[in-house]
């Protein structure tokens, strides 16, 4: 395996302790990961990107570190951090069973139950490259409805990657979330992206949780994100999940509702149909309630 000299260099320093080899990592289309194998036996990995945006890579540390100390759902040691990189444990890779997906849903339901202060976070946090906004509101369907859905509305728009109709269609579902939300629910400890590319499939038999946008939020959200983009053994999770933690009643029809953001964050980073996509999750929200 060859050594890239200046990632190497670049991780004994915050490491204090020699690389022996790197190897690239596929994978990723926002950052460069590379396998680093350490003197002392064990593997990490280095999450790097020329001229990241400031905190970026501090903000998903620290994101990890909380879902970590929820107990829950397994998430990879962070061993070091700076403003140009990550450095985590590496997590070997293995094959998804329906037998891990069990043990994810009852992990992720305990992850959740850990809880969150509020709806939000301290600081702002990122999605992939796109800022996260996370001041803290009194109640979820407020946080959701200006933090998450309609900074994005308004970024679609001014890309092209919405039309005014559309965002028409999405204020309108805003002007009622209330109706749509369900019983209110105590904050949740969330992973916050939480879609397959970010759970990896160890070796061990377990899920772990990687590329965190964590924050206290709706424990919907995590579930939508998964079944929006899907997920190997995805059901299996969710009927584990449910067991652990029940879901409250109606949670399946408010699933566009919690696929509203990122539906809207994939318009503004990639345009395509996404938008459109966010405009029919919330024309079926307004459907529902038609005639009532």
């Amino acid at each position: 395996m060859a050594r890239m000299t200046g990632t190497a260099a670049r991780a004994e320093s915050l490491l204090g302790q020699g690389v022996v080899s790197t190897t690239s990592v596929a994978g990723g289309d926002i950052c460069t990961s590379t396998r680093l194998r350490l003197t002392d036996g064990h593997n990490a990995i280095i999450k790097t990107r020329p001229q990241a945006p400031v905190d970026m890579f501090v903000r998903e540390a620290e994101g990890l570190r909380w879902l970590a100390e929820a107990g829950g759902a397994h998430v990879p040691e962070v061993l070091a951090v700076a403003e140009d990189c990550l450095i985590l444990a590496w997590v070997e890779q293995g094959k998804p069973t329906a037998d891990a997906a069990e043990r994810f849903g009852r992990d992720l339901a305990a992850t959740h139950a850990a809880g969150a202060s509020t709806f939000g976070a301290e600081n702002d946090g990122f999605i992939g490259l796109a800022p996260l906004p996370n001041r803290p509101l009194p109640t979820w369907p407020e946080f959701f409805a200006s933090r998450r859905v309609m900074p994005y509305v308004r970024a679609a728009v001014d890309r092209q990657a919405l039309t005014l109709e559309e965002a028409e269609t999405i204020e309108s579902v805003m002007r009622r979330i209330h109706e749509f939300a369900g019983e209110a629910e105590a904050p949740s400890r969330i992973h916050g992206d939480l879609w397959s590319g970010n759970i990896v499939w160890g070796a061990d038999g377990n899920i772990w949780l990687i590329d965190a946008a964590a924050h206290g939020g709706h424990r919907e959200t995590d579930l939508a994100m998964l079944a929006l983009f899907g997920a190997p053994h995805l059901q299996r999770m969710i009927d584990s999940y449910d067991e652990a933690a029940p879901l409250a009643d109606g949670w399946r029809e408010r699933l566009p509702l919690h696929q509203l953001h990122p539906l809207l964050v994939h318009a503004v980073m990639f345009g395509g149909t996404y938008g459109a996509r966010a405009a029919s999750a919330a024309q079926s929200l307004l459907d529902g309630t038609s005639g009532d």
